[in-house]
């Protein structure tokens, strides 16, 4: 029965990736707002609902080091297994101007934590400050978008994609009534939240029957299993050619696990920061965002071979991880 659970999740989860990803670029181009923008903020939170239920259960059960591995571990998996996925599964350009932007601003988040790790820990008065943090960025971002900087670097990049290489171009854009894609929209939400739930207590059932530690179930199965919307979502937008959504979902959703989870962490339950993540997985998280970085910048996409580098890179950390444990 568990494994039939496991495979209604997926389901789920695959359903509302296509859903997601079709009404967000409809809303997008219905608003005249960039695909990256809604990647990055609505769809991004969005697909971090597993993220946000699982740590906060485990605040309030007494286990704040389990949500904040949480945290840790679904960002190394979201730069790492998710993105290197979805380009292997088709490589995409890059808005460099808006990686920058977005992209520096998880590398803050990953060194606020490591900052709050070695001072105050993650006090109520740090996760109060980490949510403020959060809206300020979605209303920054917004008022950069509306006033047309953040577009124009992704209409001046989306100039040079045939350049670059032709498969790049984005589908045609989609049509349609704006209300359908809103439904289209909140629906997949809604499936990837209700899929991810059901996919995760499956696999921790799985894990648990098979004699597995709580540690090693915590740090790879949570992990991936509540970051699984990143990865549908991140792949249906690869394959539709929507290279924006796919990226700004992956950057969004680190930004919004650290500032606002990892706030909300802080507040309802405010702990120091495990050693072990403190010491070894937030300094991995910190330097594959730069990677992935400096991957996105040389000839301004992401390629397959970096897509298998990437994924490469995750499994080498999971048997790293196991094997510390």
């Amino acid at each position: 029965m568990t494994y039939v659970v496991l495979a209604v999740g997926l389901v789920l989860l695959i359903a509302g990736g296509e859903l997601l990803v079709r009404g967000a670029v409809r809303i997008a181009e219905h608003f005249g707002l960039s695909p990256m923008l809604i990647g990055l903020t609505i769809v991004g939170m969005g697909t971090s609902m597993p993220e946000l239920a699982a740590s906060v259960q485990a605040a309030l059960a007494g286990s704040p080091g389990i949500a904040l591995g949480n945290i840790v571990g679904s960002n190394i998996a979201n730069i790492l297994l998710i993105l290197g996925l979805a380009v292997v599964l088709s490589p995409f350009a890059v808005p460099r101007g808006v990686l920058w932007r977005d992209g520096g601003v998880g590398l803050v988040c990953a060194l606020l934590l490591i900052l709050a790790g070695y001072t105050i820990g993650l006090t109520r008065g740090a996760g109060i400050l980490l949510v403020v943090g959060m809206f300020a960025y979605v209303y920054l971002a917004f008022r950069q978008e509306k006033a047309g900087a953040a577009h124009s670097a992704i209409y001046d990049k989306a100039m040079a994609l045939e350049e670059i290489d032709p498969a790049l171009i984005p589908e045609t854009k989609l049509r349609g009534p704006i209300a359908l894609a809103t439904v289209f929209f909140v629906a997949g939400i809604a499936l990837i939240v209700s899929g991810g739930s059901l996919l995760v207590d499956a696999a921790i059932a799985i894990s648990a029957s098979l004699g597995v530690s709580d540690e090693v179930i915590g740090l790879t199965v949570v992990a991936v299993g509540t970051s699984l919307p990143e990865l549908v979502t991140s792949a249906i937008a690869a394959i539709k050619r929507q290279g924006e959504i796919a990226l700004g979902n992956v950057l969004g959703s680190n930004i919004y696990n650290v500032l606002f989870i990892g706030g909300v962490t802080g507040i309802v339950a405010p702990t120091q920061i495990p050693g072990s993540i403190l010491q070894f997985d937030l300094l991995v998280l910190l330097a594959v965002s730069v990677i992935v970085m400096l991957f996105a910048f040389t000839g301004g996409k992401l390629s397959r071979p970096e897509g298998f580098v990437l994924v490469a890179a995750y499994v080498g950390y999971t048997a790293v991880t196991a094997d510390l444990l």
